[in-house]
């Protein structure tokens, strides 16, 4: 069942992406290249200059 979750959170965020006019592939690279750079990704805080850079060079 986990699966199962974890894959429709993922088709989620890559058809979000996709309405939003980013291109997946490069925005996911982009998460897996900084999310792990940042302290605490719970924080909401700690995402803003991430998400900003996001909006910045619609990825």
């Amino acid at each position: 069942m986990r699966y199962f979750k974890a894959s429709a959170a993922n088709y989620s965020i890559i058809e979000t992406e996709k309405e939003n006019g980013l291109h997946p592939f490069k925005y996911l690279m982009h998460l897996f290249e900084k999310l792990p750079q940042i302290e605490d990704p719970r924080d909401p805080k700690s995402l803003e200059p991430f998400v900003s850079k996001m909006k910045k060079d619609r990825f």
